[in-house]
């Protein structure tokens, strides 16, 4: 994919359905009593793989329109042992959810990934599962995971070691099974889809600060056996994927964008808070609630950035950052456009994701001329810097194809995303939408 210099975004758009929404709604339709109807479902290629691994567990999946999807459930213990393998493709969250409901499950099941998804470490799943009674075996904590389930588990108390929702998740549905109160105690706060979404489907789950430190400590307990009620779930737009569009209008002076009904979940706008930090001017208007979940429009003016803290270095670190990681790559590519730069700390979890992405975001940096510095668990970008056009190797991932699509936008020459179909992982309708509202 080539992508040229432009002068700015305009228009209004709607995006695909919210990646983590989706996958937990399908999920938990699947395990509910009754039939429940999905609404703007994400084209993305990870969600499609929920579906698949949910069909072969016996799960009637019905599409009935265009990103609308039927989910005929069947009960807490309704799933069927799978004939073959579950193949989670490239997804990590399909992969740690689906554990947490298979340990509740009295049958074998083997779970599979593609290159990318066996390089992800799994024992941070692996250890709790056990814990609670289901016995599971991987390739030295990766996949393929082998798990043997068992019907009733125990009810558990674990504090995660990594700030990690898609953990949180696999315990809070492994604990639907569980004999007992199951508790998860957290010390960075992380997405709470699967907290919104379980209340959703009518499970009585608890919330709230535990009694120690540190400050930014937070629980969620789900009390079993539980069983959950059909929902019909409206899946607003994703932030994740409107984030490249809302950096790309902040960027370029002649841009006037509207990202119509995308969620606004608190634990997913920190990339808000950090573009408007940096002095962009990003605003949310027609503000509601659905299935749970805060949706508005975001209005975005491209305009030069006006520091309010005196300039100098950003940095971005500590408990923000398991908020923002999806966005960290992005964020880097802004930096680069603003006086100061940018440096980011604390986020050596994008070492282990689709790709390493500190390496990935460091390489296409300095391909396109970019001073920049590497950390463990970092690096610092400098800005403003003119970004040249180059050949970026996004390595499989789609983040960081998307990522550096956004920075040939403001680069001189020509950009070629090489591998860009890779998108489709998340957000296979990017590069259409995108040329859509080029100026």
């Amino acid at each position: 994919m080539i992508i040229r210099r432009a002068k700015g975004i305009r228009g209004r758009i709607n995006l695909p359905g919210d990646k983590s929404i989706s996958h937990r709604a399908a999920m938990m339709a699947a395990i509910a009593e009754g039939s429940s109807r999905i609404t703007n479902y994400s084209s993305s290629a990870d969600c499609g793989a929920t579906l698949s691994c949910l069909e072969k567990l016996g799960v009637r999946i019905r599409r009935t329109g265009e990103n609308v999807v039927v989910v005929d459930g069947v009960g807490s213990r309704g799933l069927s042992p799978p004939s073959h393998d579950l193949d989670c493709a490239n997804s990590g969250t399909t992969m740690r959810l689906l554990s947490g409901i298979l340990a509740g499950h009295g049958f074998i099941s083997t779970l599979t990934g593609d290159a990318s998804l066996s390089r992800r470490p799994m024992q941070r799943i692996i250890e709790p599962l056990e814990m609670m009674g289901s016995q599971i075996t991987s390739h030295a904590g990766h996949a393929p995971l082998r798990i043997a389930g068992k019907p009733q588990l125990r009810a558990i108390d674990y504090e995660l070691l990594t700030a990690s929702a898609q953990v949180k998740s696999c315990i809070l549905l492994a604990g639907l099974k569980a004999n007992g109160r199951t508790v998860v105690i957290e010390n960075e706060i992380t997405r709470d889809h699967t907290e919104r979404m379980l209340r959703w489907f009518d499970v009585a789950l608890e919330t709230g600060k535990p009694e120690r430190e540190p400050e930014n400590a937070c629980f969620a307990a789900v009390t079993g056996p539980a069983k959950l009620s059909a929902r019909d779930v409206p899946v607003p737009g994703d932030i994740s994927s409107a984030a490249f569009f809302i950096a790309a209008a902040a960027l370029l002076p002649e841009s006037s964008l509207e990202i119509a009904n995308v969620g606004l979940n608190p634990t997913r706008v920190a990339f808000l808070d950090q573009l408007q930090r940096m002095g962009f001017a990003i605003s949310a208007t027609n503000q509601s609630e659905r299935s749970n979940e805060p949706v508005g429009n975001l209005q975005v003016g491209g305009r030069r950035p006006e520091r309010q803290d005196g300039g100098g270095q950003l940095r971005i670190d500590g408990r923000v950052i398991p908020q923002l990681i999806d966005e960290l790559p992005l964020l880097a590519v802004v930096g680069s456009q603003v006086e100061g730069g940018l440096e980011i700390r604390d986020a050596k979890e994008l070492r282990v994701k689709e790709s390493d992405r500190i390496a990935a975001t460091l390489a296409g940096l300095r391909a396109m001329e970019c001073e920049v510095e590497e950390f463990p668990d970092g690096l610092r970008v400098a800005g403003p810097t003119q970004l040249r056009g180059a050949q970026i190797n996004p390595h499989g991932d789609h983040r960081i194809a998307m990522s550096f699509a956004i920075a040939g936008l403001m680069a001189k020459g020509e950009t070629e995303i090489a591998d860009a179909e890779c998108v489709a992982v998340s957000f296979p309708e990017f590069f259409e939408l995108l040329n859509s509202v080029i100026r």
